[in-house]
């Protein structure tokens, strides 16, 4: 799943008012929107439309726009422009707004005449057609700056990267095998509620698809998937080549069931797997290697972490499916781990990955081959996302740091101990009250601002603990 730079278009809003008093106002703007989208190419690809005059050009800038699969259509005023002209526009549009409140020069200076005026009189404009979306109920972000700012292009990409990451999602497929965890309250979401809000669709996966394809698999497709291993990780020598070969089946099976249906992620309770009768494992090494390459992920059936984790994928890159699993009060953290599953590169990077033969009597199969790793020390920061009645939902965010912690030797399956920065108490209080779920997306880095962002893109509740 290869990365791909947001692409944003530009729409460059005036009116006609001011062409006989000004001749070739219009390019002279047309030419700042080009200097801006210069501007911001470090942070993804920006199209400027042509100066908008007339509602006729806003409607063939956004089918183009839209026609072109574009990420979010960013807002900027020319000159003044009356917001009626696209009001109707932007409230119907599917893709994410920014309201840029810039204007060519950053500074009014005695120099200034009445053309000057006019080629930065952006403000008021900006303020009629954001009324106007305020009134037609349209979600949409702001920012004020001057253009030319490092500050400017750093929160623009955090957007770009948001608007790119919610229109992803909002073509989300995401495959369930089988069925989910009986019981378990906090992975439950209303399917419909969920495609209609944000727009991931959950889809059923028979386990019979996933037998079938392990009959179709290769050999030369297990000899590829080993020959990576081999290269990557320390392997352990008690690993038959049986085993070996039967996880490598299950992950190209697994891949290609996701490729040739369009699902970006899936979840697989062991249950499913462990019940049905015709697996020798749990597919445990396998989700760990799918996520490396982009696919979300959930185990026990949560769909809503497996969408989180292909959104952080999106959003931030290498997104870690994990949970909280123990309080440690003396260092004021977290265990942070789960059966077998983990994104393997967000392992620390001075000791090597390991692919272990690991007893495991969940699923009362055979021994799942698994990545065995402690998590990079450093900053790192967890989301979740919570269903609330209807159409709401809210992510729950904590910041904080992995430890270069202690090892845990009777712990065969990916670990590490998160810190959070407003520490363990604070943190898992806010966690509950706000209703957050035990399973979580970790990525490395403070990315809380680019979650409230996303947020803000897609309506959902952000709440940081």
């Amino acid at each position: 799943m290869p990365d791909r730079r947001p692409r944003i278009g530009i729409l460059g809003i005036m009116q006609d008012l001011y062409d006989d008093d000004i001749p070739g106002i219009a390019q002279r703007q047309e030419g700042y929107a080009a200097e801006v989208a210069q501007q911001l190419s470090d942070v993804g690809e920006f199209i400027p439309s042509k100066a908008i005059k007339y509602r006729e050009d806003a409607e063939r800038a956004m089918r183009e726009f839209e026609d072109t699969d574009l990420d979010g259509v960013m807002v900027v005023m020319l000159t003044y422009g009356p917001a009626m002209r696209v009001a109707r526009l932007l409230s119907e549009s599917r893709l994410p707004v920014l309201m840029a409140n810039i204007q060519p020069e950053p500074t009014v200076t005695p120099a200034w005449n009445m053309d000057d005026m006019t080629y930065n009189q952006g403000v008021h404009g900006a303020q009629d057609t954001a009324n106007a979306m305020v009134r037609a109920g349209k979600r949409f972000s702001v920012l004020t700056d001057d253009w030319k700012s490092d500050a400017f292009k750093a929160n623009v990409g955090q957007w770009a990267r948001a608007a790119a990451a919610a229109t992803a999602w909002k073509k989300l497929k995401t495959a369930i095998v089988g069925y989910a965890m009986n019981d378990m309250g906090d992975i439950r979401v209303d399917e419909s509620a969920l495609i209609r809000s944000l727009g991931p669709e959950i889809l059923a996966v028979a386990q019979g698809d996933l037998v079938r394809g392990i009959d179709e698999v290769t050999d030369a497709q297990v000899a590829e998937v080993i020959s990576f291993e081999d290269g990557q990780f320390e392997i352990d020598p008690r690993l038959s080549r049986e085993e070996r070969e039967d996880h490598a089946r299950m992950q190209v099976a697994l891949e290609k069931i996701l490729t040739d249906g369009g699902f970006g992620a899936y979840t697989a309770h062991f249950d499913a797997i462990g019940d049905d009768g015709r697996f020798r494992r749990l597919p445990l090494a396998a989700a760990s290697s799918l996520m490396a390459k982009g696919y979300g992920y959930g185990a026990e059936g949560d769909v809503l972490a497996a969408c989180m984790v292909y959104a952080a994928h999106q959003l931030i890159g290498d997104g870690h499916f994990t949970e909280m699993y123990a309080m440690d009060f003396p260092s004021d953290s977290i265990l942070q781990s789960h059966m077998g599953e983990g994104n393997w590169k967000v392992a620390r990077s001075d000791r090597p990955v390991k692919l272990i033969k690991r007893p495991l009597g969940i699923g009362r199969l055979g021994d799942p081959p698994t990545f065995l790793f402690q998590l990079q020390p450093g900053p790192a920061t967890l989301a979740a996302l919570v269903s609330l009645e209807g159409e709401r939902f809210r992510l729950v965010v904590a910041e904080g740091e992995n430890l270069d912690s202690q090892e845990l030797p009777a712990l065969e399956m990916p670990y590490g101990q998160f810190r959070p920065a407003s520490g363990v108490r604070e943190c898992l209080n806010g966690w509950l009250r706000n209703g957050g779920p035990h399973h979580e997306v970790m990525n490395l880095g403070h990315h809380a601002g680019d979650w409230r962002v996303f947020c803000e893109v897609t309506g959902i509740e952000f709440v940081q603990v």
